[in-house]
């Protein structure tokens, strides 16, 4: 008894939908500026240029701080 195999068949090639920049920049600097906030807070935030007094942002990000290579000791 033969199988019936089924062959392939031409298909069109997909093409990705065109992004145009001016739909990514908004969003871009959004995250950009986001990244750079957290940067601050886990890399020199409690130092000298602190915005923030006390200890408390150093005692969140302290593990953080050091996971990324940042002296805090």
């Amino acid at each position: 008894m033969a199988q019936h195999v089924a062959q392939p068949t031409a298909t069109t090639p997909v093409v990705p939908a065109k992004l145009p920049l001016t739909a990514i920049a908004p969003w871009a600097v959004f995250f950009g500026i986001l990244m750079l906030v957290l940067l601050y807070f886990v890399g020199a935030e409690q130092g000298a240029t602190s915005v923030i007094s006390g200890a408390d942002v150093h005692e969140w990000v302290h593990d953080g701080r050091h996971l990324l290579g940042f002296p805090c000791h």
